[in-house]
């Protein structure tokens, strides 16, 4: 049982109801008429009935046609698998990343290589912020992970997103009245952040804009993940400043606000990989992350 011959009858069971499928299989010398009567010849089995009016599946072709389409999807991946083999398309690639501005971007590089790159393993390793995602990428432990601007040399990036800052509040907090909040508003605010341990860039910059604003933050908490810390802010231990792409985690009692001013802080989220780095899989992750996740419009970087 040949595959080009169950790719024929399945081309015609799909074209039944299209009213196309009668006229083809009564062309007896046609290409895939001939590769019907061979499968059925090949089966011992009749497929279609035939009239001089119509076609239409005998009980053995509905058995038939789920397996049959089972059978050339499988045959499809393997092709695929054989071709990404000989592009030295496989292989295994570590992703680093951690917050909101990972989460959401994630998704798609994930979905869009496991579809076009059969052969690539992807292993994910969460919690790992920016800084400590450049330490691993140069010393060759991690292959790529989501990264903040500059960075050492030795590293080759590329922006994938730009991040607003925000601030997390609880709903009953009296700021939560307010359209938008300044950074001069939360000079006496308890805040959680990211582990300082971690690289976080979000806490840099939270830490930074406060100084900007005349006073030093006073950190209570920290918390491992964006969940987790939005989850300190809904309990009332503290305030949090996020990246805007947060929003999308949702938890009872957490209201998010803008910061006010011209000046706040633009975070941009960029993928970084060791230069030179000779993985061929890599490469091809790369030429995939650069079709889905393209540089925003606007970018100057």
């Amino acid at each position: 049982m040949e595959l080009r011959h169950l790719s024929g009858f399945v081309a015609v069971a799909e074209e039944l109801h299209f009213g196309r499928a009668a006229e083809r299989l009564h062309i007896a010398q046609s290409p895939l008429s001939q590769q019907i009567r061979l499968l059925e010849r090949d089966l011992g089995v009749t497929l279609f009935e035939r009239t001089t009016r119509s076609v239409r599946l005998t009980a053995a072709g509905q058995a038939l046609l789920e397996p049959a389409r089972h059978l050339l999807a499988e045959a499809s991946a393997v092709r695929r698998t054989v071709q990404a083999a000989h592009l030295g398309e496989v292989g295994r690639v570590t992703i680093g990343f951690a917050g909101a501005s990972s989460y959401s971007v994630l998704p798609v590089l994930t979905r869009a290589v496991t579809s076009e790159l059969p052969g690539i393993e992807l292993v994910l390793e969460g919690q790992t912020y920016a800084g400590e995602a450049l330490g691993r990428i140069a010393e060759g432990s991690l292959d790529v992970g989501f990264v903040a601007l500059p960075v050492r040399r030795g590293i080759s990036t590329r922006v994938v997103r730009m991040e607003r800052l925000m601030i997390a509040l609880p709903d009953s907090h009296p700021l939560a009245q307010r359209v938008d909040v300044s950074f001069s508003d939360l000079a006496h605010e308890p805040f959680v952040t990211f582990p300082v341990s971690r690289g976080s860039a979000v806490r840099d910059a939270t830490v930074q804009a406060c100084h900007e604003a005349g006073f030093a933050p006073r950190i209570v908490q920290e918390a491992p993940d964006s969940y987790n810390l939005l989850a300190l802010v809904g309990a009332g231990v503290g305030l949090a400043v996020v990246v805007e792409s947060a929003r999308a985690i949702r938890l009872e009692h957490v209201v998010f606000r803008p910061l006010a001013g011209d000046d706040v802080p633009v975070l941009p989220i960029a993928l970084g990989w060791r230069t030179g780095n000779p993985s061929a899989a890599l490469k091809a992750v790369l030429r995939v992350a650069e079709r889905v996740l393209p540089t925003p419009p606007g970018y100057d970087g």
